[in-house]
């Protein structure tokens, strides 16, 4: 087997098209198994870094945003509830948008621990948000992934209540925005190669066959 192409995603918790795009990437590489090694290592990027920790009703927050109409916001879920079972991911309800920056601040503590241990904190605090609903800067629910992901939930109390790794965050979403990503998910693979959005397994399977391949 090759060297292993190092794939950064780029994505925010609280971005739904991230759910289906990280479903669509798991889809791919569990048809390369043992055909093309990777590194998965998952990047902050914040949609809303001002929210307050009380959040915002999701359709006021879409029309002040984006503008349009509940009846265009539920049409738009429709799909992307489509998409995500397409590729295995359940989409419930949702009625807020939350916070996310102690997400990132608890990933880049997954990160260190292990880039299986980041992949599993990142479906969970995903399955969190966009299948149950629960809000990804809740204390209790932040804590409760971390130890479904298999990581120590006492460790993951102390980082949740302190400050620790903000500055490291931040200085990573600021990389990014530096490096022109201004939309996700974002992936970058080899830190060359940049695929957009929630793209089908089929798309993915394709680019990393050829760049290891190339």
């Amino acid at each position: 087997m090759t060297k292993p192409l190092k794939i950064d995603f780029v994505s925010d918790v609280s971005c739904p098209w991230c759910a289906v795009g990280l479903a669509s990437l798991d889809r791919a590489l569990e048809r390369l198994a043992g055909e093309v090694a990777v590194e998965l290592h998952f990047q902050p990027f914040e949609l809303n870094p001002k929210m307050g920790p009380e959040g915002e009703d999701i359709d006021e927050h879409l029309t002040r945003k984006y503008g349009g109409t509940p009846a265009q916001f539920d049409a738009a879920r429709a799909a992307i509830r489509e998409r995500g079972a397409a590729v295995g991911f359940a989409f419930g309800q949702r009625s807020r948008i939350w916070n996310t920056f102690d997400a990132h601040r608890l990933l880049h503590w997954a990160g260190l621990e292990g880039p299986e241990r980041q992949h599993a904190l990142k479906l969970a605090l995903l399955r969190a948000y966009h299948g149950e609903g629960r809000n990804p800067g809740d204390p209790a629910v932040l804590v409760g992934a971390a130890e479904a992901a298999g990581l120590d939930p006492a460790r993951a109390a102390r980082i949740v209540a302190g400050d620790e790794f903000a500055a490291e965050v931040r200085a990573e979403e600021q990389r990014w925005l530096e490096l022109g990503i201004h939309s996700v998910p974002a992936i970058v693979i080899d830190d060359r190669h940049l695929i957009e959005g929630g793209q089908p397994p089929e798309v993915f399977e394709r680019a990393l066959r050829q760049l290891a391949a190339a």
